[in-house]
């Protein structure tokens, strides 16, 4: 079936808001329902890619928590954390770890309008030590109950929306594409709208069709890649 022109308005509008800095790095997050709800709050907020580090022989994994959104916010695999820590630096985030410690502070009076990257570890252990000790500022959401922690995925999302409620109000939020560079832009739009196209692509070596302001493919295909349009 061709792609309807309001379904491309939709993955349009939805990849205009998308911030390619802020993002997240979990450390050990490997329970499906954490990782789906994480995922599912990324996209709510805006947030283009994640990052994980996963326990040895574990693969993340997604359960109907997700509602889908592991298909748009996509989750980049490291092998340790001190490699995605350093990829994350490369890039010029800063790293706020959620890490009960004498430097820590309240979450509300960090400034997340810059590139952030958010590192949180699973609920029983945390942070790993050499994690701990590479994050930028310690920061901690108060609690006045007995538990000194929340469910990973709830914290998440509190740190998400703090930060997607600085940049609205510092006027920062992108909303016509600026949150990404052009080039990242172009190709994000063709994969979500025609995700089988691009992979027959990428397997051809072949550069991706270009698109009409509708969203139609401007370029004629073998009859075996339209049917998959």
């Amino acid at each position: 079936m061709p792609l309807l022109p309001r379904r491309f308005e939709r993955l349009r509008a939805v990849l205009d808001r998308r911030m390619g800095d802020l993002t997240l790095l979990l450390e050990h997050v490997d329970k499906p329902h954490n990782l789906s709800a994480i995922l599912r709050s990324c996209d709510a907020v805006g947030v283009l890619e994640a990052h994980a580090v996963s326990l040895p022989g574990r693969t993340p994994t997604f359960n109907s928590t997700a509602l889908g959104s592991q298909k748009w916010v996509a989750l980049h695999r490291h092998g340790c954390s001190g490699d995605a820590i350093a990829r994350l630096r490369a890039g010029g985030f800063r790293l706020y770890g959620t890490h009960l410690g004498a430097q820590a502070v309240d979450y509300r009076d960090c400034d997340f309008t810059g590139p952030t990257a958010f590192v949180l570890g699973a609920e029983k252990w945390g942070l790993s030590e050499e994690t701990a000790a590479a994050i930028d500022q310690a920061i901690v959401i108060p609690m006045v109950g007995m538990v000194q922690s929340l469910n990973v995925s709830v914290a998440t999302a509190i740190l998400l929306f703090e930060a997607l409620r600085q940049r609205q109000a510092k006027g920062c939020l992108p909303t016509r594409g600026e949150g990404l560079p052009p080039e990242q832009y172009a190709r994000l739009l063709f994969e979500w709208a025609y995700p089988e196209v691009a992979a027959w692509c990428r397997r051809e070596g072949r550069p991706y069709p270009a698109l009409s302001p509708e969203g139609a493919i401007l370029e004629e295909l073998p009859r075996t890649v339209r049917l998959r349009c």
